[in-house]
């Protein structure tokens, strides 16, 4: 099924995707890498999604579905050994099928142009297993965008991608915007902007209470260890904290991010 075998690390082929691995060639070639059969299929979802398909001898013959996909699609499928595909793949076990990717975000306007009532923003948040994590969380939870600021991390960074689950292939997701600019464009959306942190005076259970989370709303997630900076404090229209009821000191990111938006997607279902 696969069409030319690669025997060398050298091949041009396999230097370019092996350069997608640094942020600047992805950012140049607006390509980048998925591995594993779960992201292969869900790029193969979006038309044109899937720009070319590494698979090895073995992950070639169980998964001939995906293979078959690719090839309907137009995308080359290179076969090459396990050595090679160890070079390509970021994982310590590849699973022998490596996907180049074209890059899916939007413009910050095509997300918000559909009029959501949930959207997702990870600011100054620089951890990529983290960042994909509340990809992942913020579709699962109905999220209808997410949005990764200037000063947080690449989404198609590969441990976020992995992360992600797949849930990057499944929603709007934009890239870049200042946070100055981008809570201008949330509130003429109708998106009322609320910040998770720690400091916040109002309690996520109040938040509720008070019917807060039954409207329209953006959810701001900040650093992993320091939060949000005060600057984003003082511009968005609420800061919240999720209430600590034991002994722990304070929830992870994706933690507080999962109960944030599934709090909303409960109150806006109601």
């Amino acid at each position: 099924m696969a069409g030319r075998e690669l025997t060398s690390v050298r091949s041009p082929r396999v230097k370019a995707a092996r350069r997608l691995a640094k942020r600047a060639f992805r950012r140049r070639e607006r390509r980048f890498l998925a591995e594993g059969p779960q992201a292969v299929r869900e790029a193969l979802e979006l038309p044109g999604g899937l720009a070319e398909l590494f698979t090895t001898a073995e992950a070639e013959t169980r998964h001939a579905d995906l293979v078959r996909a690719a090839e309907a699609a137009g995308a080359p499928v290179l076969r090459v050994s396990g050595e090679i595909m160890a070079e390509l793949a970021q994982t310590v076990t590849p699973q022998g099928l490596l996907a180049v990717c074209e890059f899916v975000d939007v413009p910050l306007a095509a997300a918000l142009g559909t009029s959501p009532r949930l959207v997702t923003v990870l600011a100054h948040v620089r951890d990529p297993g983290n960042a994909g994590t509340v990809l992942r969380t913020a579709d699962a939870a109905g999220s209808e965008a997410v949005v990764f600021t200037d000063a947080s991390v690449d989404p198609y960074n590969g441990k976020c991608v992995r992360a992600s689950a797949g849930s990057l292939f499944h929603l709007p997701v934009v890239v870049g915007p200042r946070f100055e600019e981008l809570i201008a464009d949330l509130r003429a959306a109708g998106l009322t902007v609320l910040a998770a942190d720690g400091a916040g005076k109002l309690t996520l259970d109040d938040a509720i209470d008070d019917g807060l989370l039954a409207r329209p709303t953006a959810w701001v997630f900040g650093n992993e260890a320091w939060g949000l900076p005060e600057e984003i404090l003082r511009h968005v229209d609420d800061v919240v904290r999720v209430p600590i009821h034991g002994r722990a000191e304070s929830l992870n990111l994706a933690t507080a991010a999962a109960v944030c938006l599934y709090a909303s997607a409960r109150a806006q279902r109601a």
